[in-house]
This record gives structure tokens, C-alpha cells and sequence, in this order.
């Protein structure tokens, strides 16, 4: 197995389901990014930097379970590289952030099934994300992946490779 790590900040829309009592769903996309974060006497100060190239996905439904508290399933997609599906790992939170019209958030989802780089992955994907008056939707995902070794087509098996650089 092989370790991935990487983080993506999405942005999108969450909206009720027509018909269905507390159901969100949610649709946001990312760009490859470079997420920088440096500590100086000033303080802290952060920035995402998008990059040229094929964009994440994310989907998902949103099941309000009680007062600010969710269950949440659905798929992301990382380009040409591949997806995974997941679940909520015990129950997400919602509540008032403080700023008039904005809600903030966290959840953590357990990988359910990957496909292409990611087949047979495991592992979780934390979620901290902010909701604002019109559904607006600022999700920063961390990921950490456990990624099985990958099949080649002489039958000879390679470890995965990873999609970051060091």
C-alpha cells in the first residue's frame, strides 16, 4: 500500500432537495492548486493558488439527522485520475459562524470504492467548509489515502504511484 496525501479547496452551490424535508445537495469543483501557508512574525497567512488544467468534482447528498448535526454520501472526481465514493464517518456538524449570512461546518467521510488510480483505495477525507446565505459552498478537503498496487498489463504487479511531487 501506498500513502497519498493532498489537500483541495472546492468551491460550488448546496441546495434543498424538492420534496425531501432537511436534504441538501450539494456541487462544487476544484483546480489543481498550490495551497500555501507561512508563519511569520505578522501571523499566520494562507492562500490557494489555482493551476491550469482538468478540474475535481465533488457531489454529494446531504441529510440533516438534528440540530446541526448530518450525514453525508457522494462522489468526487479528480480529473482523468480517477474518483472515489464516500459516507460521513459518524456525523458531520453545522452551525453559526459568527459572520451574519454564513454557517460553517466539518465532517469527516470514509472512502467507500475508488476507480483508476484510485481502485481499492482506503482511507478518510476531512472536510471544513463554509455555507452562505445562498448556498454558496467553501469546502477545504485533506486527504489521506491508502492506495493498493496497481495491475499492469503484463500481470506484473507495481506499487501506485503517487500524484504528488516532492
Amino acid at each position: 500500500m501506498k500513502e497519498l496525501v493532498f489537500a483541495l479547496q472546492f468551491k460550488g452551490k448546496a441546495r434543498p432537495v424538492e420534496g425531501v424535508e432537511g436534504k441538501l445537495a450539494a456541487k462544487t469543483t476544484a483546480a489543481g492548486q498550490v495551497l500555501r501557508t507561512a508563519l511569520t512574525a505578522k501571523g499566520v497567512q494562507a492562500k490557494a493558488e489555482s493551476r491550469p488544467g482538468p478540474r475535481a468534482t465533488f457531489e454529494s447528498e446531504v441529510q440533516m439527522t438534528g440540530a446541526g448535526t448530518f450525514m453525508e454520501s457522494g462522489r468526487i472526481s479528480y480529473g482523468k485520475a480517477g474518483g472515489v465514493t464516500f459516507k460521513t464517518a459518524g456525523h458531520g456538524v453545522l452551525g453559526a459562524s459568527g459572520v451574519d449570512g454564513l454557517q460553517r461546518g466539518a465532517v469527516i467521510w470514509e472512502v467507500t470504492e475508488g476507480r483508476g488510480q484510485f481502485a481499492g483505495a482506503t482511507g478518510l477525507i476531512t472536510s471544513n467548509f463554509t455555507v452562505g446565505a445562498k448556498g454558496e459552498v467553501v469546502d477545504n478537503h485533506y486527504v489521506r489515502l491508502f492506495l493498493r498496487s496497481v495491475m499492469h498489463e503484463s500481470g506484473v504487479r507495481a506499487p501506485a504511484r503517487s500524484a504528488t511531487r516532492r
